[in-house]
């Protein structure tokens, strides 16, 4: 237990080291937006966020070694906020309370999600669109920490400051190159000391070592190159009073000017989140609770506003040092805050000290390592391109017009992008004529003559998918030619997913061009009720398709087919006979064309049987060596399932037969055999059979061979069946 308490503490020491120099350059990104004098105040509040958030995320959202801190995409919507609202004519002191009324909604807006089980939703944002946004974000911090890099003077435009060398302070882009390198190279020497930390640690001592030539550079007075004191009114006590009061105090003009850019940050703070916990369940073997998850991070991000705390994520920088140095609790994340807070007793006055160079060093960094870089390896291939146009289309508006925009902009390609792939993918997963399927009902071979002649005037079509305005007119289109010399088509609906007005009007004009040629359309296997919510039947009886005359409906595939087949036979002059009209043994389908003497000999091994209709002729386990000849009635053969359901396998009618796998091997029967109406049928005995052909081998060679033939024929029928349905 103790061991497993010191490798908790590890880890969390470990992400408390990784997170603390992190979230103080964070803050210092945001507030020095607002002002270079506020770059103390920042640097508190992204203490207070780490801390804060290391001790309430793991109480709330309660997903294992998870360390929550304030992070790049907080930083980069908030400071680009402080940037916009500067632009539109806000007061410095009012755009602070701005950005706090910010955080407060985006947190409100997180607990939201976790409530409306938001969780698995924002999963599936298309991930060009994240990879363009983080890109974004990456690039607006690393555009917002050159100038810092370089000393540039406040207001200088960038472009116009890197043209401009005399404007750079070179004691800063030393500074800043040290902690880069540093950062850079640390985890080829190292994994035991977190980057930020030697980075950090690094660009710190390089600063003093040209103070010791410049001893200017060891006066906070004036000193552009360091974050310098902290306001004398920031305190953990002043920061939650003001908040409140703005709280208090807040108009309706100023939900106006923050809601957006609340929505974007609630949005990316739960996505980050939600990655890093999916990064953290492989690592683990574990599974997080997304909603939940979101949940606790809306309260902790609540708690941090309160607090005086900057918003933030679950990282994953921090949460991977933490598993790696041995967490695996949520003990660790309640370490890594506790920590944050000693740090930020012992070591707040030595916050003043740290060079704006190192801290716009590891941010330059950061930036370098969210952008997407493999995104680059799209352009290779032209199936990939584009997605590769959505992240580039995310990033330039990201950078020309603003977060908020390119999430809009990103959203809304992925949805054109979709549309576009479902109208190239068709929703026909298979079609075939009567001539390559057929019902569970076994024919005659008459019947199968006119069948396999005629079967070409239906087809049955197997959709899958979403019918909708996007893909029905391309189906249309497939189907162009049956329509043209068919007369029905049954389409089996069984695995479609949603449907739409477009897709029904489309099905009334199939049907009214069937229906010109004394046919029509059919639909099988109707889904009751969808993942949506749906009911297929009723929808299309609400919108009037299945008041059109000579559209039939039926629970199973096979009465579709059973019926057709029924049309084409009548169609073709077959008249079905009454099954009260019994057959002669002689006009037994499979003994047909016997001559006399075999049929008498095999006659004096058969004796007949009635059954009435629902009574079981055998069942599963039976034994019998029996060959069972219909004269009148219909037969159903079924396969038990469990649960009591069951699987028709087929459906023999007056002049079939059945039972031969029992008359050839006189094992266990293998299904079900019940009349569906009353039968009456002749029975060959195996064993009087046997005697007889003692003395008859002829009988006997004649039989097996008529017996290998019929089966022969349904094994053909099943192949022909087979290839049709695994059609590629």
């Amino acid at each position: 237990m103790n061991r497993q308490v010191m490798n908790e503490f590890w880890g969390g020491l470990a992400a408390m080291l990784v997170a603390l120099p992190s979230a103080i350059a964070f803050g210092v990104l945001v507030f020095s937006a607002i002002s270079p004098q506020m770059a103390g105040e920042g640097a508190f509040v992204g203490m207070m966020g780490a801390a804060i958030l290391g001790l309430t995320a793991p109480l709330f959202g309660r997903t294992p070694a998870l360390i929550s801190a304030p992070c790049a995409p907080a930083a980069a919507i908030l400071s680009a906020l402080a940037i916009d609202l500067l632009k539109q004519g806000i007061a410095i002191t009012h755009v602070a309370g701005l950005l706090a009324l910010t955080s407060l909604l985006a947190a409100l807006l997180q607990v939201l999600y976790g409530l409306l089980k938001g969780g698995q939703l924002i999963k599936y944002i298309p991930f060009p669109v994240v990879s363009g946004y983080l890109s974004g974000v990456g690039l607006i911090i690393a555009m917002g920490q050159l100038p810092k890099l370089l000393g540039l003077p406040k207001g200088t435009e960038l472009w116009q400051g890197i043209i401009t060398p005399d404007l750079w302070q070179w004691q800063g882009i030393v500074v800043g190159l040290i902690t880069i390198t540093v950062m850079s190279i640390a985890p080829r020497l190292t994994q035991k000391i977190p980057a930020p930390i030697m980075g950090l640690f690094a660009g710190i001592l390089g600063y003093f070592a040209l103070g010791l030539a410049m001893p200017a550079l060891l006066s906070l007075e004036a000193n552009s190159l360091v974050v310098g004191v902290m306001p004398a009114g920031t305190s953990f006590f002043e920061t939650v009073r003001e908040r409140l009061l703005f709280v208090a105090d807040i108009q309706m003009s100023d939900l106006r000017l923050v809601a957006y850019s609340a929505i974007a940050l609630s949005t990316l703070l739960s996505i980050d989140t939600l990655k890093t916990c999916v990064i953290l369940d492989a690592m683990t073997k574990n599974r997080h609770d997304s909603n939940r998850e979101l949940f606790g991070q809306g309260l902790a991000n609540l708690t941090a506003f309160m607090t005086g705390g900057m918003s933030g994520s679950g990282t994953v920088g921090a949460t991977l040092v933490n598993v790696s140095s041995g967490g695996r609790s949520i003990l660790s994340g309640f370490i890594e805050g506790g920590l944050v807070v000693l740090a930020i007793l012992i070591l707040s006055p030595l916050i003043a000290w740290v060079p704006i160079g190192a801290l716009a060093g590891i941010l330059l960094v950061v930036a370098f390592r969210i952008f997407d870089w493999k995104s680059f390896r799209l352009l290779k291939h032209k199936e990939t391109r584009v997605d590769f146009a959505v992240i580039a289309a995310v990033v330039v508006v990201a950078e020309t017009i603003g977060l908020i925009a390119a999430a809009g902009t990103g959203i809304a390609l992925a949805i054109l992008l979709f549309i576009r792939d479902q109208i190239r993918i068709s929703v026909l997963r298979r079609r075939a004529t009567l001539k390559e399927v057929s019902s569970k009902t076994y024919r005659l071979e008459a019947e199968d003559a006119i069948l396999q002649q005629h079967g070409d005037e239906a087809a049955v079509i197997d959709l899958y998918g979403n019918l909708f305005f996007g893909t029905t007119d391309h189906l249309f289109t497939e189907l162009e030619d049956d329509l043209r010399t068919q007369k029905w088509l049954l389409f089996d609906m069984r695995r479609v997913q949603s449907l739409d007005y477009t897709a029904t009007h489309l099905f009334s004009l199939m049907h009214d061009r069937l229906k010109e040629r004394g046919g029509g359309l059919l639909f099988s296997g109707m889904p009751s009720c969808l993942l949506s919510g749906q009911d297929l039947e009723r929808y299309m009886t609400d919108v009037g398709l299945l008041d059109n005359d000579g559209i039939h409906v039926f629970e199973m595939r096979d009465e579709g087919i059973e019926w057709m087949e029924n049309c084409i036979l009548e169609a073709w002059g077959w008249t079905k006979k009454p099954d009260e009209l019994a057959f002669e043994f002689k006009d037994i389908e499979i003994w047909r064309e016997m001559d006399e003497t075999t049929i008498n000999a095999l006659r004096q091994c058969v004796h007949e049987r009635s059954v009435k209709a629902g009574e079981a002729i055998f069942t599963v386990g039976d034994s019998g060596d029996e060959l069972f000849m219909i004269r009148c009635g219909t037969v159903r053969i079924l396969l038990p399932l469990k649960g009591g359901k069951y699987h028709h396998l087929a459906t023999f009618s007056h002049g079939d037969y059945f039972g031969e796998m029992g008359f050839i091997d006189c094992k266990q029967r293998s299904a079900d055999a019940i009349a569906k109406t009353d039968c009456e049928l002749y029975v060959l005995s195996r064993k009087k059979f046997n005697i007889r052909v003692y003395d008859n081998a002829v009988l006997g060679a004649r039989v097996f061979a008529r017996i290998a033939s019929a089966i022969s024929a349904r094994l053909r029928q099943t192949d022909y069946e087979l290839s049709a349905l695994e059609e590629r």
